[in-house]
């Protein structure tokens, strides 16, 4: 089952790219593995698929432990961090997409410098400023964004956006063209700069990554289109 659904979520993507005036050809799959078993991750790194997403840092820890035989797999760290948790990810996680405050990049370059590691990651960015919500609002990105390139242990690749829940991902279009064009202006600003790798735009889950590579992700986080649907018990 899950190599069917890779198969079909690739030729998805393959399509939305095609009906997109912006995105790149090639946008990355993160497959989101949270709640599901390591089983599952061995099942889809079978088929092909190599970049896994998790949101807990202990259920990540464990996973990845019970898939360091999977020498090609990488991880991807997607939901919100606590800064009492860096001190268990150095070297963990290829890239970290929730990067949203001050206090936590603080920490996180303490940590890895300590480490001698350099992390790769994302800032999220709360463009519809929901309050339930992580992420930076736009207004406050500046500030957020500066403090970051004075890190030497954070290399900053791009944002990372959650649109609101909607029943049609039509109605987060606008906000997914908006995310895109910010993410262009700050791409434009850094290479005027001298500054290279800003080049990632992580938007777009089961229910919408169609509508958000249309509107130019070239990153999409989806979990039960491939794997099933998710038991929130486990």
């Amino acid at each position: 089952m899950i190599s069917e659904n890779l198969t079909k979520i690739k030729s998805r993507i393959k399509k939305a790219v095609e009906n997109s005036p912006q995105t790149d050809k090639n946008v990355t799959l993160v497959a989101v593995s949270k709640t599901f078993p390591s089983s599952s991750i061995r099942e889809a790194y079978q088929a092909g698929q190599k970049i896994f997403g998790e949101n807990k840092v202990q259920e990540a820890l464990d996973k990845i432990d019970e898939c360091k035989d999977l020498l090609a797999a990488e991880f991807h760290m997607i939901g919100h961090l606590q800064s009492n948790k860096v001190k268990y990810i150095p070297g963990v996680f290829k890239l970290i997409h929730s990067v949203d405050r001050k206090s936590l990049v603080k920490e996180m370059n303490k940590r890895f410098q300590r480490e001698g590691v350099v992390q790769d990651i994302l800032v999220q960015v709360n463009l519809a400023h929901e309050e339930q919500k992580g992420g930076i609002i736009p207004e406050k990105l500046d500030d957020l964004l500066e403090y970051i390139l004075t890190s030497d242990s954070l290399n900053l690749r791009g944002f990372m956006f959650m649109p609101p829940l909607q029943e049609n991902p039509e109605d987060n279009r606008y906000l997914f063209a908006k995310m895109y064009e910010l993410f262009a202006h700050y791409k434009d600003q850094f290479e005027k700069s001298g500054m290279e790798g800003f080049d990632t735009l992580s938007m777009g889950m089961s229910a919408d990554f169609e509508t958000a590579v249309e509107e130019g992700s070239n990153m999409v986080r989806v979990g039960s289109k491939i794997f099933g649907k998710r038991n929130y018990k486990r």
